[in-house]
């Protein structure tokens, strides 16, 4: 029985690694963020093999039937829509589930879209800070401020709809000495890279309506 926590790519299909497609081939079920967009990369590679959804509105609810599974002697695969499991996507419910139940569990290496943002970045990668995605309401002034306090170079993710908002918070926190990269569609066709001040990529955004899922990565005191 063992739980194989497997990274998809974040854009390119050809990311994925030989490894990755060993184990979703050997395994018995695929547990998916989205069933359709990970059919659209088994079938690709030609992978056929039983689904089930896994997402954040049914983890909580799920975790006891596929810890079950496990205990049975199935091996199972844990996959989200791009990226890690785990890495602000569903998995880490049920990776705990798995410890606590004795289950082995396998993190195979892979694709982040925010280690290639933060290398893209030019800003220093000794010392870094993930934050992910901000609240949206409830505690997101805290964080913004802890933002502004924090000396090593900031990881945020931010969806096209919300970025532009956030450069203007982080504008009025941290203000425009340190710059900011942004890098959307990593991986993908139209992969973009924009750094400058809080000031620049504001004006740039308003110019240009933002496309794509977002790393915005802060530049270190």
């Amino acid at each position: 029985m063992k739980l194989y926590v497997v990274p998809t790519p974040v854009g390119n299909l050809e990311d994925i690694t030989l490894r990755a497609l060993k184990v979703l081939k050997e395994v018995d079920i695929i547990l998916a963020e989205d069933t359709r967009q990970t059919k659209k990369l088994l079938d690709h590679f030609q992978i056929q093999k039983q689904l089930f959804a896994h997402h954040k509105f049914n983890e909580h609810k799920t975790v006891e039937v596929i810890t079950e599974k496990l205990k049975s002697g199935l091996k199972i695969a844990l996959v989200s829509d791009g990226g890690t499991p785990g890495i602000s996507d569903p998995g880490h419910i049920l990776i705990s589930a798995c410890i606590k139940e004795n289950i082995n569990v396998e993190c195979l290496p892979g694709a982040t879209a925010f280690v290639p943002a933060l290398v893209n970045s030019g800003f220093a990668t000794d010392e870094f800070v993930f934050f992910g995605f901000l609240p949206h309401k409830k505690g997101r002034q805290t964080k913004l401020k802890e933002i502004a306090l924090e000396s090593k170079t900031v990881i945020l993710y931010e969806s096209p709809f919300r970025v532009l908002k956030l450069l203007e918070e982080l504008q009025i926190h941290i203000g425009n000495e340190r710059k900011i990269s942004t890098s959307r569609e990593i991986s993908k066709m139209f992969e973009e890279t924009n750094r400058g001040s809080a000031a620049e990529l504001i004006e740039h955004f308003k110019k240009k309506a933002p496309k794509g899922e977002f790393v915005v990565v802060i530049e270190q005191k």
